[in-house]
């Protein structure tokens, strides 16, 4: 059973305020990811950057990007890295919760024992979540959302 998107209203890279129901009547691509600064994270928003005219061709899908870090430095990765896309600030984790995308327990790295996980959630122009990927590997994720865009497209 599909589920609703839980709303938001969050800044991107450029202070600029972008909510949930800017993106109504597309496909929309959110994925969340623990820091602009590591190399999983960098290859996982190139690789959506790199795709990008690609999974625009789905019915004018869009692709956001969040995590906690400040609009600052969202704004230093995404000029660095040429992304084209927004990445939203999500500096008390609160939309990052509200999609059970925020890590609360230990994990196996750095002995932290909160933070985002790398997780994406493709909704659909209804604004309801219908493909959940958790834990992504940041390596061959990008393809598998193209995939079932394109095979949600078709169905």
């Amino acid at each position: 059973m599909k589920k609703l998107a839980p709303d938001f209203s969050l800044q991107d890279q450029d202070g600029t305020m972008r909510r949930l129901s800017d993106y109504q009547g597309k496909w929309l691509v959110i994925f969340f990811y623990p820091n602009d600064r590591t190399l999983n994270c960098t290859r996982e928003a190139c690789k959506f950057r790199d795709e990008y005219r690609v999974i625009q061709q789905f019915g004018g899908a869009e692709v956001i990007g969040i995590n906690k870090a400040s609009v600052d430095v969202h704004k230093k990765f995404t000029l660095r890295h040429k992304l084209q896309f927004p990445v939203l600030s999500d500096p008390k984790h609160l939309v990052t919760q509200a999609f059970g995308a925020w890590r609360q327990g230990p994990v196996k790295w750095y002995g932290q024992a909160f933070g985002t996980r790398r997780h994406t959630y493709l909704i659909d122009p209804d604004g309801k979540i219908v493909k959940e990927y958790l834990n992504v590997d940041p390596t061959n994720h990008v393809m598998q959302v193209i995939s079932d865009l394109q095979a949600l497209q078709t169905s």
